[in-house]
């Protein structure tokens, strides 16, 4: 059933717009199948964010309460963004490699040995 929140015609200001984050955009990024985490987390990125500094730096700093984390191993992660297998290249950027504003990126992996 469809559900409209909004009355018909409704113009209110966007204040989501990519020009309100100050050269930041969002994204959306997801560790699929871990309950401590059970929606995206949203964080405001420069497009030009090196994919490696999210893994190495940015992730492990949000996920690392999940007793998981420790033994997660990035490298072989399954990698979606925006509802597409995708293979990440950590030397480039979020956005040189198609990731915008209120992109969704999802992230399956394994503990280390459970493959």
């Amino acid at each position: 059933m469809a559900v409209t929140s909004l009355n018909p015609g409704y113009a209110g200001p966007v204040r989501d717009k990519v020009e309100n984050f100050h050269g930041a955009q969002l994204v959306y990024v997801h560790w699929e199948g871990h309950l401590n985490f059970c929606a995206a987390i949203t964080l405001p990125l420069p497009a030009d964010t090196p994919f490696g500094a999210l893994t190495a730096e940015i992730l492990p700093s949000l996920y690392q309460a999940d007793p998981d984390w420790a033994s997660v191993d990035l490298s072989a992660a399954r990698w979606m963004l925006d509802g597409q297998d995708w293979t990440p290249d950590a030397a480039r950027s979020i956005g040189e490699q198609g990731v915008g504003h209120k992109s969704l990126i999802r992230f399956w992996t394994a503990p280390a040995g459970n493959a």
